[in-house]
């Protein structure tokens, strides 16, 4: 393991820094309790001559936590559910998922 995939790991156990959520697969059903890091970016989109600003929801998970998520999985943090939207994308170091999520 590498230094930074062990600091991955201390931030992601990290209370302040993650919480636990639970993965459950559009196809399977499979569930699987996972840690993740939640973040709401404003997001900018244009159309035509206009900007628009509007909120989302991302969140990034390990991947040795959740190594296939796919577009339509759930994932439910508290009481929120939230469903995987686009594909998932991972860091340059292969570690880390980026999940963008709209409500389920």
């Amino acid at each position: 393991m590498s230094v930074f995939a062990a600091a991955m790991d201390r931030i992601f156990i990290h209370a302040s820094m993650a919480v636990s959520a639970l993965w459950i697969s559009a196809t399977t059903s499979e569930e699987r309790p996972i840690r993740v890091i939640a973040r709401a970016p404003d997001r900018i989109a244009e159309f035509g001559t206009g900007r628009f600003v509007s909120d989302s929801t991302m969140v990034d998970v390990r991947l040795s936590d959740l190594p296939a998520p796919r577009p339509g999985d759930l994932i439910v943090i508290g009481a929120e559910s939230f469903l995987i939207q686009g594909e998932p994308l991972r860091d340059r170091e292969r570690l880390i998922w980026t999940l963008d999520l709209r409500p389920a």
